[in-house]
């Protein structure tokens, strides 16, 4: 997991007026700081550059803005995912910003999601606003050189735990792709052109090009 970083100003116990300057904490790998899911909306409002999870143990997860090569493959991941949801109407789309609150209590942020319609629609407005407690349909992580492919693993294994109907963990540095659906062993595709939504996305085609190899 990356480092975090926890700031806070702190007054003088000598003069409630007076403040000392920012002080940064740096969390080395391996040490845990939990917070509650109140608390974690509340560091997420304040730290907007940061994408930030939180674990079903409660651990804050804190992974620094995506590198631009990393960025231009996602966005056309995304890209190819939203103008298939929006000629279809079948859904909503999501990208990496997105936050849900799954089953376990875990608040992830898969690099690019979907959800069916109706799943979407039984939401409240009020939900919709939060980190709306479902979990979508289809996730798709995208690996980076900071993520080590266990950690995307054990992910995904979660993901699928908590209800996802077709999960793909793509990895530029492997070149290799994995599917994952429920009940079924994890398929291993070694560099493919294009992916199938199967019956979750029944039409859409993944042209891997620029996100698994360029």
């Amino acid at each position: 997991m990356s480092t975090s970083v926890a700031e806070r100003r702190a007054k003088s116990p000598l003069d409630d007026s007076a403040e000392r300057p920012a002080v940064s904490l740096a969390v080395p790998r391996g040490v845990k700081l939990l917070v509650t899911p109140e608390d974690f909306e509340r560091l997420s409002r304040v730290n907007q550059d940061l994408r930030l999870e939180r674990t079903a143990e409660g651990e804050l997860v804190v992974m620094a803005p995506a590198a631009p090569d990393g960025s231009q493959r996602n966005l056309s991941l995304v890209a190819q995912l939203w103008i298939w949801n929006r000629q279809t109407g079948l859904g909503k789309a999501f990208e990496s910003s997105a936050g849900f609150t799954l089953p376990n209590t875990a608040i992830r942020g898969p690099d690019a999601s979907w959800m069916t319609l109706d799943r979407w629609e039984q939401l409240s407005r009020e939900e919709r606003l939060k980190f709306s407690h479902v979990c979508p349909d289809f996730v798709v992580e995208l690996r980076s050189p900071s993520n080590t492919v266990k950690e995307l693993q054990d992910k995904m294994a979660e993901y699928l735990a908590q209800g996802v109907r077709l999960g793909w963990m793509i990895d530029p540095i492997r070149a290799k792709v994995e599917i994952y659906r429920p009940g079924r062993p994890v398929e291993v595709l070694d560099r493919p052109a294009t992916l199938s939504g199967e019956d979750v996305l029944p039409g859409f085609v993944l042209d891997l090009k620029g996100i698994l190899f360029d």
